[in-house]
């Protein structure tokens, strides 16, 4: 007959009975073998606060029912010697001093060198406990200061062993540049379950078995991986509970049921929750690198992501190796991306914008080939084009460009603009625009699909992230304190009349820098303003032609070069201001942030662009009525065949410098980072007894930024901008943000696998205040496409013109050039404008000259007056816009109701999923039952013996 053991855990006037097999372990009040905790008759279980609470466990050595505390710095030298977990020598390699000179420590110092160690090694020194983490700092020995760091690091770790991790230290005479001190980190088995529950991370307990068979009859597809994907919809998942652990699909190497990214996430989560000195608020890694006991702290990369075997021969050494030959090069450009194996390794925040990036560019595909087809039609439709046609072979002379040094031109000098504009204006770009306006609401619509079926397969369904803690800045600045209403505890706490004025200060820098940003613009269209009338009046023949395109090109150059300078110098105050308001939580400060950037990074990028489409050239005047600048200089003005083609160039310029800047700081800034970090290491050859081991090859590059994907986000959306909002004046927008992110993709998985630290594995439910952006400028585009279409180009007029006004009315355009160009005495001119030449490209004196108008010809009674035909033109253009918003929202709304958010198989597999998790509950509780019919009977049998051993 079994004989058992009791053990009673009280906590909170609760009690709970623990039944263990008499020789086992057993901590928690959980039984590592499965068994269960079991309540007194007529108690209720207690929940998970009080059976783990946030105070750190029992050591196996204290004392049944009593409640530790974590460590302070007075009794950590009391801890140092009896805590089991302290896994180094009797005096830490990290405690020895450089200026020791005893022979223990001598001889210790040349024990520790003599251990030499595979310089690629996940392990310690024992080969078996991984490393999960890894903190690393440098002591300056003849400081003040580093005692109090000291001190803060032996409190810390020893509450970190406390809690159940394993240390174990490299001093720095077995490091590379003999001056880093590094501390290796282990999570057991049993403290990853234990925070597993905690966390509500959930673990596979089936197989799925509504998946289709595969019948292994596929297409031949290229695009497909060469190795297999983890797929994570073929099991079904669970919150992880220790008391069903017999539940789950533990593997026979129960370490292997955790991977990476779950056990750096679970060690992150207790760095972040032990203190470093004996006050509530001294807690956090994130503390003890702001002030500097730590250098660093990071989780260790898989190994080299380069093999000098064949991966044909040997296959991939690690998951690092795989995501650099599979997808961090080039040469896979045309391949899906292994976003399981991403999200396994990066963890699934940094996989979700993986994925949001590889759809987005998946889905420009079909954009990038209409807009390519639109352009191909306008050039084969050319010869047909009547406009570009007359202008080409009129021997009409039209009036100055600029004033006095400006001549009379012919406007066959616009032969070459008009042909391009054709190009780019036909009615194919009405079609396009169309398109894209619906593109963005299926892009988006499908988005929200993609994103529900990577939920469910990441687990992140109905994902809500623990309450957040306040940021260490927040609670180091802020003096004020109050009770959380939540955990009932004292913290830092901004009061309002302490917040506003920091809102109304941020609000009015932010107001001044995107004046700022206006005042660039405006200087940039003074230039045109100025510099055109140079080009105009130069005696080279080659500059003063091409006067116009010269002056928009390097207009366009000067506003790229304003718009990265002042990005650089606003990302430094809106950091500086972000930081001023003091955000609560890391969430709080990214949303600020964000908003701040965004809205400088929009105004910045699209100011020039809206000025271009919509006011340059609304304020010339006509001719003997100019309006000046200055009282000298004349707007700027379009051309014959409008500012469409000025709208395309400057377009194409800030986009594709903008993408080309970006791509080479990004392959190049942290090549160069690396090699200054790496520059004082010992050299290879000079100390081959020495290892350069992983995690000081780790340690050598770029820390990730804590808001690493920010700017990556960024990017893409401002480009979502430029796709969307200006797409009728760029049809080879999509083209170029198509062959931009292919790029882009493979340059930024370059970066994150050979570049960059391995981050923490953090969670996202989704992409993000990113999503809301996305869907504003989608509506936007709506509108801007439709004043782009109906004010900016020539569609209209041309509409007008060929129902209205033509000789052959619906047929033919012939004669629509003449029709649009007003005549000008030029004895009317005012006294500025009169030309210093009077005579004409024929070699005679003008006395009329033509400008682009509707208006009354001289001698008319109301002379350079509109003409019905420009009032006929300007409300079609009205119509025309109210009717494309209108059509297109309808459209747009339609779409979006008829596409559902969630696959229909989906709901299949989450009801599934969730009737397993009911049944596991159930089948428990049975087993529970059982258990506790048993422990009677045994008990009662007992108890009978015993009786009959008295008597």
């Amino acid at each position: 007959m079994a004989d058992y053991s009791m053990y009673i855990h009280f906590y909170k006037q609760e009690q709970c009975v623990t039944v263990a097999k008499s020789g086992q372990r057993f901590a928690d009040g959980v039984m590592q073998n499965g068994d269960y905790c079991v309540g007194f008759e007529g108690i209720a279980p207690p929940s998970s606060d009080q059976l783990y609470p946030e105070v750190p466990e029992p050591s196996p050595a204290g004392t049944p029912g009593e409640v530790p505390q974590p460590a302070t710095p007075n009794d950590v030298q009391m801890r140092d010697n009896d805590s089991p977990n302290l896994n180094i020598p009797d005096d830490s390699a990290e405690r020895l001093s450089d200026t020791s000179t005893a022979g223990d420590d001598q001889s210790e110092r040349k024990l520790l060198a003599g251990q030499k160690q595979n310089k690629d090694t996940l392990f310690f020194r024992d080969n078996k406990r991984r490393i999960d983490y890894v903190l690393a700092y440098e002591k300056n020995d003849d400081s003040k200061s580093e005692e109090k760091k000291q001190q803060k690091r032996e409190c810390y770790e020893e509450n970190l062993r406390y809690e159940g991790l394993e240390l174990e230290y490299e001093d720095r005479e077995l490091s590379q540049d003999g001056k880093t001190f590094y501390v290796k980190i282990h999570a057991p088995f049993d403290v990853l379950c234990k925070y597993a529950e905690l966390l509500c991370i959930k673990m596979p307990i089936a197989y799925n078995d509504l998946e289709e068979e595969d019948d292994g009859r596929q297409c031949p597809n290229p695009m497909r991986l060469e190795i297999e994907e983890d797929d994570d919809r073929d099991v079904f998942t669970a919150p992880f509970m220790r008391n069903r652990m017999k539940k789950f699909m533990i593997p026979q190497k129960k370490e292997e049921f955790f991977h990476h990214a779950v056990r750096s996430r679970i060690v992150y989560t207790i760095l972040e929750r032990c203190r470093y000195e004996d006050d509530k608020r001294k807690i956090g890694i994130k503390k003890m690198l702001n002030n500097g006991s730590y250098s660093a702290a990071y989780p260790l990369h898989d190994g080299p992501y380069k093999s000098e075997h064949s991966k044909l021969t040997h296959g991939y050494k690690n998951d690092r190796h795989l995501l650099f030959e599979e997808w961090a090069r080039l040469g896979k450009w045309y391949k899906y991306q292994p976003l399981d194996k991403i999200r396994q390794y990066f963890g699934e925040k940094i996989g979700l914008y993986f994925a949001w990036l590889g759809f987005y560019t998946n889905t420009l595909i079909a954009p990038a080939i209409v807009g390519f087809i639109c352009i191909l039609y306008g050039a084969i439709s050319l010869g047909q084009d009547l406009t570009s046609q007359e202008i080409c072979g009129s021997n009409i002379t039209m009036c100055p460009l600029c004033d006095q040094r400006c001549k009379y031109w012919p406007l066959d000098n616009q032969c070459r603009y008009s042909q391009a504009s054709h190009v780019i204006d036909n009615p194919a770009t009405v079609f396009f625009a169309i398109f894209m306006a619906l593109w963005a609401t299926m892009f988006l619509e499908f988005w929200k699909r993609k994103q529900a079926v990577i939920s469910y397969d990441w687990d992140l369904v109905g994902f809500e992230d623990e309450e957040e803690r306040p940021r260490p800045e927040f609670e180091s600045k802020v003096s004020t304190h109050r009770i959380n209403p939540v955990n009932k505890l004292e913290e830092a706490f901004l009061p309002f009349y302490n917040k506003v004025p920091r809102l109304i200060w941020a609000g009015l820098v932010v107001l001044f820098m995107v004046t700022l940003v206006l005042a660039a613009v405006f200087a940039v269209i003074v230039y045109r303003i100025v510099i055109v009338v140079v080009f105009y009046r130069s005696d080279l023949g080659l500059i003063s032609e091409r006067a116009k395109l010269a002056t928009s090109a390097t207009a366009a150059l000067l506003n790229l070069v304003a718009i990265m300078i002042l990005n650089k110098m606003y990302e430094r105050v809106c950091y500086w201001l972000t930081d001023m308001e003091l955000p609560r939580t890391q969430t709080e400060y990214e949303d600020s942030f964000t908003f701040k950037m965004f809205l400088f990074q929009s105004v910045n990028y699209y100011a020039s662009i809206f000025y271009i489409a919509f006011f340059k050239g609304s304020f010339v005047g006509r001719p003997g009525d100019y309006n000046y600048f200055l009282n000298e200089y004349r707007p700027d003005e379009c051309d014959v065949g409008g500012c469409l083609i000025d709208l395309c160039l400057q377009l194409a310029i800030i986009m594709v410098g903008k993408q080309a800047y970006n791509n080479f700081m990004e392959l190049i800034f942290p090549k160069l980072k690396n090699w200054w970090s790496r520059r004082g290491n010992v050299d290879q050859d000079a100390v081959p007894s020495q290892a350069y081991t992983r995690w000081e090859q780790d340690c050598d590059l770029v820390p990730v930024p804590i808001m690493a994907l920010f700017p990556e986000y960024l990017e893409m959306v401002i480009q979502f901008g430029f796709v969307t909002l200006f797409v009728a004046a760029f049809p080879l927008a999509p083209l170029f943000a198509l062959i931009n992110n292919i790029l882009e993709i493979r340059l930024d998985a370059y970066k994150f696998v050979t570049q960059y630290r391995r981050p923490m594995a953090a969670r996202a439910q989704d992409i993000g205040v990113w999503y809301n952006i996305l869907d504003v400028l989608a509506k936007i585009a709506v509108v801007s496409n439709a004043f782009v279409i109906g004010y900016t180009s020539n569609f209209i007029p041309r509409l007008v013109y060929l129902y209205g006004y033509s000789p052959e009315p619906g047929v033919s355009m012939r004669g629509y050039v003449e029709d649009s160009l007003a005549y000008f005495n030029v004895s009317d001119f005012q006294t500025l404008s009169i030309p210093d030449d009077k005579i004409g490209p024929d070699g005679n004196n003008v006395t009329i000259c033509r400008y682009q108008a509707y208006r009354h010809p001289p001698g008319h009674p109301n002379e350079y007056e509109y003409t019905l035909h420009f009032w006929h033109t300007f409300a079609a253009r009205f119509v025309f816009i109210v009717l494309f918003e209108h059509i297109v929202f309808l459209i747009k709304n339609i779409l979006a109701y008829l596409i559902p958010d969630v696959p229909h198989d989906l709901h299949d597999l989450i009801k599934r999923e969730q009737y397993l998790t009911t049944e596991m509950f159930f089948s428990n509780e049975k087993d529970l039952q059982q258990s506790m019919d048993q422990l009677h009977h045994d008990t009662d049998g007992t108890r009978h013996r015993h009786a009959h051993h008295h008597e």
